[in-house]
């Protein structure tokens, strides 16, 4: 069986460089090599309460990021989920095939909902679910998938041996597998190295954002929490040195080198060397993309055109499939 890769990505806005090197980046390299579908996920944004005009902008902005990025709308299938009506209603047919004790032990759940979890929104409990329809819809055989949600593929592999199961169609829906990029660290902030990189910290200062000017990444990097110690020359030196081993992996993960390779040529120097050299590649690396993406927010017109024709192509796909999976469990639609 030939590889076919889904990813999805929220439209949260404002996207970063944890955004680009945990999943762009690399949605841009498997494009040349598999059949890629590339989804952005607004019904997943859904689950914390969104401003509608806020929404709208921010696919299009994402799909923006995508084609500023490299990837090839004609290549790849470049869609907005709430366009394919498919990935719903298969949804609420996994919501019946898994089990609640299997969505109780997601982690991210209990991290998101809080002390709280009796106020938590169902859809927030209950998106792995969707996670699994996105992906099996299209019978997805390969995600790219970060180390945080290596736990919802896995229940999505669950719901697919339980459907194929429960249904008597072996091999059906495929077993998936994650696609984990070694040469990749998460990006972590850049005020506090034990936290994830994201758009809903509150200072602008702890991310690199895609449309940052050269003059605001060199001054984000130049700012960027360190420690006093050089810069150890082998990975044992990087050991609890949290704030170094992230602005350390960056400089390896733009710059596609090894860590260790990273070690060699800047161990015993200060971070202020090493700081000039990590801003001038995430400016030569980023930059592009922010001014090609700035370029293409000023044509909606363009971007609603990808979308329009990715969600053609998708959709004749995730109909084809769910006609199928209503056969197997006995669901006719009579229209």
């Amino acid at each position: 069986m030939s590889k076919k890769i889904f990813s999805g990505v929220q439209p949260t806005g404002n996207l970063h460089l944890g955004n680009y090197l945990g999943a762009i980046k690399n949605f841009v390299d498997l494009q040349n090599k598999f059949e890629c579908i590339y989804c952005i996920v607004d019904l997943h944004a859904i689950t914390n309460r969104q401003d509608p005009k806020e929404l709208k902008s921010n696919i299009l902005e994402t799909v923006a990021s995508f084609v500023a990025s490299g990837l090839d709308p004609e290549k790849n299938i470049i869609f907005n989920q709430a366009s394919v009506s498919a990935h719903s209603e298969l949804s609420w047919v996994f919501n019946c095939v898994a089990r609640i004790g299997w969505l109780n032990r997601m982690t991210q759940f209990k991290e998101k909902a809080g002390a709280n979890k009796e106020n938590a929104s169902v859809g927030l409990m209950v998106y792995p679910n969707l996670m699994a329809a996105d992906i099996l819809i299209y019978k997805a055989t390969h995600v790219p998938v970060g180390e945080d949600q290596k736990q919802h593929l896995e229940l999505t592999r669950d719901i697919a041996k339980k459907f194929n199961n429960d249904f008597k169609c072996d091999d059906y829906f495929p077993v998936v597998e994650p696609l984990i990029s070694k040469k990749f660290s998460r990006v972590m902030s850049l005020r506090d190295g034990k936290k994830k990189m994201s758009k809903s910290e509150d200072s602008d200062q702890s991310r690199i954002n895609l449309k940052d000017t050269k003059d605001l990444i060199d001054q984000k990097i130049k700012k960027a929490k360190t420690d006093n110690d050089p810069i150890p020359s082998d990975v044992n030196g990087l050991k609890n040195r949290f704030e170094a081993t992230n602005l350390i992996s960056i400089y390896a993960s733009i710059n596609e080198i090894e860590l260790e390779k990273v070690l060699k040529e800047f161990g015993g120097k200060n971070f202020s060397t090493f700081k000039s050299k990590l801003s001038e590649s995430i400016i030569e690396r980023i930059c592009p993309i922010g001014e090609e993406m700035q370029k293409l927010l000023k044509d909606k017109g363009y971007l609603e055109k990808i979308l329009k024709q990715g969600t053609k192509r998708a959709d004749l796909i995730a109909k084809n499939n769910l006609k199928e999976i209503y056969d197997i469990i006995g669901l006719t639609k009579f229209t």
